[in-house]
């Protein structure tokens, strides 16, 4: 995300050179959390993306486009196009040498700290 300070996006684009293979690199507006987990039904927020991989992140950003919405739905489409068949989820969690421990969300999302 753009204003991140745990994870600045410069540093963020600089390690995906880093990672090699067929990456893609899309830059979220505002901080660390509002712009990981903004829903995409929320048009509040906008994020950029651009071709090519220039090894200077302002460059990058130069070149970018700017789309209103959330990253979710091009998120999407990227796992759509990468992604193996969709199956159909699980009916039950667990295994029969792993039974479910309790149900979701559990108790450590209940307590306070």
């Amino acid at each position: 995300a753009r204003e991140d300070h745990i994870v600045p996006w410069k540093s963020a684009y600089l390690a995906r050179n880093l990672l090699g293979g067929d990456t893609s690199f899309v830059l979220g507006a505002s901080g660390h959390i509002a712009g990981a987990i903004n829903p995409a039904s929320k048009n509040r927020r906008s994020y950029w993306k651009a071709e090519g991989r220039p090894a200077d992140p302002d460059e990058w950003l130069e070149g970018a486009v700017e789309h209103k919405g959330s990253w979710w739905l091009d998120w999407a489409g990227w796992l759509r196009q990468h992604g193996g068949k969709e199956v159909a989820a699980r009916g039950r969690l667990g295994s029969t040498k792993y039974e479910p421990i309790e149900p979701a969300p559990g108790r450590y999302v209940k307590e306070r700290a």
